[in-house]
């Protein structure tokens, strides 16, 4: 091995001196250290990337992935003009911190303590200075993210509240994304979808009434972001979207039962949003033969009539009056709706009819000491930007022995009376169950219309 030794080594041309030739490595000896040369300030940046805890080189600089839990970085021992640098590899330092702990007693920014990177996209640069100081952040860069932080989209009718958007489809439509959030909580949805109520049958002469139709299925989802009043149905499944188009189809109401026995209500038609679906309420009984006085099923189920064969179903008689229906069919988790009340079969004057099942609460039963059965109740949530009550049951309709039909519940149609008159139908958009047809005589009166669903989607959009 040769050796040369000499006290300066200047260049024989010009001013520009060459160590080495390309390819080769020029290394100061063990424990001989450098004067003159400087550092240009940056690190020689390690592109695979850190998930674990790790000790940290100088002069190296570190993409450090906390998004499955938080990481510890070691300092190397200080020295006068050392460097090392951290990254946030995947925006998540704010979930999962990364923990920069120095080398025992060392300091931090003259803190003999550790430090933390708590901004997702933050970025920092530490130097040794001396031992006073430590360790100095001398370059710190937060939020480094690149594109949108939020959600762009189109589709159905538009509104703010606050710092969110609302898509409102009283229709079917399309919600587009057209590009999604680089934080991934922004990309989560809130979401209410509605599906279409059930429609009242129609009483019949001489006496009988029809029960209510029950409530169009409800489901909603609060984002962990959001900060409206949920319903207390709050907790289906979450939905992340991504850039595409999510179709949405609008479940219509159920018509009424046709003026005759011997005739159930419509059952409304379902809801789908977001890969997400309520099911349609149920028709009320109608007078006359079974099975046709049982409530159907549905997202909420059905009010009895009055008139009915022995006691059966999920929710029967002891009179013999027509059985609620089922609510939550098909089943979901929270529940979707409940079940309707049942009717009774005299004598006169237990002739009442069975309200039909609401979102919250079972549509009222059919009671001979007071009244027809009340709709249920329906859901309310401030997901429009106000609080609003969708999904209520509609109420049973009046018979001879009570002429009085029963009001609906909040959203629901009113009852139907008698003698020879309707209820009104459930408002449009709301899932709202039709009430009953009252009994004669002369005669019978048609019962009305369930409520059309709705689909309303939230995001943070700023």
């Amino acid at each position: 091995m040769s050796k040369i030794e000499v006290n300066t080594v200047a260049p024989q041309c010009g001013t520009t001196l060459t160590l080495g030739e390309s390819g080769d490595t020029v290394t100061l000896g063990a424990g001989a250290t450098q004067s003159g040369f400087g550092r240009s300030g940056s690190v020689n940046w390690q592109t695979t990337k850190k998930t674990g805890n790790f000790t940290a080189a100088d002069g190296e600089g570190y993409f450090v992935d906390t998004s499955s839990g938080g990481v510890t970085a070691s300092l190397p021992a200080g020295s006068a003009g050392a460097i090392v640098s951290f990254a946030d590899y995947t925006r998540t330092f704010g979930t999962n911190a990364l923990t920069i702990s120095p080398n025992g007693s060392e300091k931090i920014g003259g803190v003999a303590d550790d430090a933390s990177l708590t901004v997702d996209g933050q970025a920092a640069t530490f130097v040794y200075v001396d031992a006073t100081e430590g360790w100095v952040n001398v370059q710190n860069a937060e939020d480094t993210e690149t594109g949108a932080a939020f959600i762009s989209a189109t589709g159905g009718e538009i509104t703010t509240c606050g710092d969110f958007k609302i898509h409102t489809f009283f229709g079917p439509g399309t919600f587009c994304v057209s590009s999604g959030a680089t934080l991934a909580a922004n990309n989560e949805v809130s979401y209410m979808v509605v599906a279409g109520g059930g429609g009242g049958a129609a009483g019949s002469t001489p006496a009988h009434g029809a029960g209510g139709g029950g409530a169009g299925g409800f489901r909603e989802r609060k984002s962990a972001i959001d900060t409206y009043t949920a319903s207390p149905l709050n907790g289906a499944t979450p939905v992340t979207v991504t850039a595409q188009g999510y179709p949405i189809v609008v479940g219509g109401g159920g018509p009424s039962g046709p003026g005759c026995a011997n005739a159930r209500g419509t059952a409304g038609t379902n809801t789908t949003a977001l890969g997400i679906t309520a099911a349609g309420g149920g028709g009320g009984g109608g007078s006359g033969a079974a099975p046709f006085t049982a409530g159907g099923q549905g997202g909420s189920g059905g009010g009895g009539s009055s008139e009915g064969p022995s006691p059966c179903g999920t929710n029967p008689s002891p009179t013999g009056g027509g059985s609620g229906g089922q609510g939550n069919i098909p089943s979901v988790s929270p529940a979707q709706g409940f079940g309707g009340g049942y009717g009774m079969n005299g004598p006169a004057p237990s002739l009442t009819t069975g309200g039909g099942g609401g979102a919250t609460t079972v549509g009222a039963n059919g009671n001979p000491s007071s009244a027809n059965g009340a709709g249920g109740s329906g859901a309310t949530t401030g997901i429009n930007g106000s609080s609003t009550t969708f999904s209520g049951g509609g109420g049973g309709g009046g018979t001879v022995a009570r002429t009085t039909g029963a009001n609906g519940g909040p959203g629901g149609g009113a009852n139907g009376v008698s003698p020879n008159s309707s209820g009104s139908a459930a408002t449009v958009n709301t899932g709202g169950g039709g009430g009953g047809g009252g009994g004669g005589p002369p005669v019978g009166s048609v019962g009305t219309n369930g409520g059309s669903g709705i689909v309303i989607i939230r995001y943070k959009f700023q």
